[in-house]
């Protein structure tokens, strides 16, 4: 059977104060039982299927459970392994009864369809690392002008920054490849469409891919001139691995980004945008997704993630700890949602109610049987993701049932429809178009760099913590000047050397008549790194292969730099930005000789500590909202099914 855990394709934002948790000190909590090593390599929602159906089996042949029929006994999952897969090791999965289904080389594994209770067995082999569930998944559901990317044309003499030659590769839905938006004088601006599913083809029944899609590069061929995407010049790559109702299982996303990562060359590949995602149950280490996202990175790909719609609950209470995967990965440029309200000033944006807030609540069992969470600093910024208005697909599922989502004000031509969507799905894409005007800038940044940029840049909004928007608002105005004035190419740069082949552009940024400061810093793993001397000189984390967090670490329950990946010159904080948009820049974190803060869970609300928060058994009442947890820590992330785009923030119109 397929386990029944949504991935959900969404929209997210994230905030200023870090949770101080287990994770900074690396360590855990253990949890009422030893567990078996074979329970180690396997995911925990896998685990207690195995052990229902072990209960369940023992009943029946009891006697005890009279009427109970036994589980279903086939169970799809991706196996991971230590080097490439092998012919024994498919073999192995054939002699408990199994079928492999495809070869993920991306992961280093493979997906399989074997009895359930054949994985406990095939779990102990020394060359297999991982098993988890193939999880389904499905959607999460002016931008030219707010983002600063209008006025930033022609900042290049006689080169339009349009993103012209850039791939960026949508894995969605599908497009629709008639819709005007998406053509260029009646010629498809698609290079390619593939199937990463068995589909028919890569046409968009959802409508989800075709908006997201011209979110990130739509032509302005529409509405007049008034939905052009972030970087309408980019090459477009669709590369469908949900169905009509935008769901999927993992090892479509897998097979998807192993596309990418295999022809990244023919088709330039340089930005793959996931507007989608699952419940975060493994940590980042061992979540296959995770593992899919880190290669492209290593690969030279910057990959942009929706962290996800479930930052309320049912009664509109913030809720935090639910960044989904893989926006719980460091590699990942992990993107939340903001409300514009429909106006170019940025003064009046805020974070949008719906957009997932961090810290990531992926966790592992380690060999002592304790649960080791991530809890890491996420999202990593915020974009417009509140009634964006974008294209309409031909007679989408979306449209039809959701006819209030219908933007055509005046259009009668079914190939220009508009229609509006909210959700961090819709914030992604418009970082997605920033990194591709970036790399346009200057080809020879890294992923890495993208990201310290694109952070770095951001406007820190007021009234908001770092665990909700992250380094803050996009700012491509800023973001391009910055990328512009690197050196290009950056060859052969080592930590400490300078970065910039012209002076430092002036720090702040003037959007639609409102000036504000950048908010200079980047985001590690528990951390916020501050200070220009990250822009001015090449910091080793900016590598290839590498991550920002190894600018950091963790040693005796003391946050320091790691000088072999940060120069001298740069702050360091405990990842604390205040609701007013300042930075503490030298905060530390307080917490027990057991470096366990108040029952796991504890958030700190403005700058102050615990002065505003209730604890509770289970977790923190805080007075920026709830957070819960279940008996062994994990923070309660809300409705997995989700919806492809959300209920807005019905500011306007």
């Amino acid at each position: 059977m397929r386990t029944k855990r949504a991935l959900l394709l969404f929209a997210v934002t994230a905030g200023a104060l870090l949770a101080a948790t287990t994770a900074f000190t690396g360590k855990s909590i253990a949890v009422s039982r030893e567990a078996e090593q074979w329970q180690v390599k396997v995911s925990p929602d896998l685990v207690d299927q195995i052990e229902t159906a072990k209960a369940e089996s023992l009943a029946i042949k009891s006697g005890d459970a009279v009427g109970v029929e036994p589980a279903e006994n086939m169970m799809d999952v991706i196996i991971q392994t230590v080097d490439g897969v092998s012919k024994e090791q498919k073999d192995a999965v054939r002699r408990l009864g199994g079928k492999v289904k495809r070869v993920a080389g991306v992961i280093n594994g493979f997906s399989a369809r074997l009895p359930i209770g054949a994985i406990e067995e095939l779990s102990n082999r020394d060359d297999l690392t991982f098993v988890s569930p193939d999880r389904p998944i499905q959607l999460m559901g002016h931008l030219e002008t707010t983002t600063g990317a209008a006025q930033i044309r022609s900042l290049i003499s006689g080169t339009t920054l349009n993103g012209n030659g850039v791939g960026i590769a949508i894995l969605d839905s599908g497009m629709d490849d008639t819709h005007h938006s998406l053509t260029y004088g009646g010629v498809t601006r698609i290079s390619v469409q593939v199937r990463a599913s068995t589909f028919r083809d890569a046409s968009d029944f959802a409508g989800h891919g075709t908006f997201v899609a011209t979110v990130a590069a739509g032509t302005n061929h529409i509405g007049p001139n008034l939905y052009t995407g972030i970087a309408p010049g980019a090459k477009i790559l669709d590369v469908k691995i949900l169905d009509r109702d935008g769901k999927g299982y993992t090892s479509d996303i897998i097979a998807g980004v192993n596309w990418c990562v295999t022809y990244r060359t023919t088709y330039n590949i340089k930005v793959i945008n996931l507007s989608l995602g699952a419940p975060a149950i493994d940590s980042y280490k061992n979540d296959p997704l995770c593992k899919a996202v880190r290669a492209a990175a290593d690969a030279g790909i910057v990959v942009v993630v929706a962290a996800g719609n479930d930052g309320k609950d049912g009664n509109g209470k913030k809720r935090y700890g639910t960044v989904h995967s893989p926006g719980i990965e460091p590699s990942a440029i992990t993107v939340g949602a903001a409300n514009t309200f429909g106006t170019d000033a940025r003064s009046d944006d805020v974070v949008a109610t719906y957009s997932s807030r961090g810290p990531t609540r992926g966790s592992y069992k380690n060999s002592s049987g304790q649960r080791v969470y991530d809890n890491l600093i996420k999202p990593d910024l915020v974009a417009p993701g509140n009634k964006i208005i974008s294209a309409q697909a031909y007679d989408c599922d979306l449209a039809h049932y959701h006819p209030e989502l219908d933007a055509n004000t005046y259009e009668t031509n079914s190939y220009h429809y508009v229609m509006y969507m909210s959700g961090t799905s819709v914030a992604a894409p418009a970082v997605s178009g920033a990194a591709a005007l970036l790399l346009q800038a200057n080809p020879s940044l890294t992923p890495n760099l993208v990201k310290a940029i694109l952070m770095y840049t951001a406007q820190p909004l007021n009234g908001f913590n770092t665990l909700e928007q992250g380094a803050g608002l996009l700012n491509i105005d800023g973001a391009v000047r910055i990328a512009r004035a690197i050196k290009n190419p950056m060859t052969s740069l080592s930590n400490g050397q300078a970065m910039l082949a012209t002076s430092m552009p002036g720090q702040q940024s003037t959007i639609a008549g409102n000036t504000f400061l950048w908010g200079q810093g980047v985001i590690t793993d528990y951390s916020f790194l501050y200070g220009s001397n990250l822009m001015s000189y090449y910091q080793g984390m900016y590598a290839r292969g590498v991550l920002l967090s190894d600018g950091t670490k963790y040693t005796s329950g003391v946050l320091s730099k790691d000088l072999n990946y940060v120069s001298s010159g740069v702050l360091l904080s405990d990842g604390v930005l205040l609701s007013d948009g300042t930075l503490l820049s030298c905060g530390t974190l307080v917490y027990n000789g057991t470096g366990v803060l108040l029952a796991d869970g504890v958030l700190l609300s403005d700058g102050v500590l615990l002065a505003d928060s209730k604890v509770t058994s289970d977790g923190v009442l805080l007075s920026e909202g709830d957070i819960t947890a279940d008996s062994i820590g994990y923070i309660v992330a809300g409705d997995a099914g989700g919806s492809m785009s959300p209920k807005p923030d019905n500011t306007y119109p």
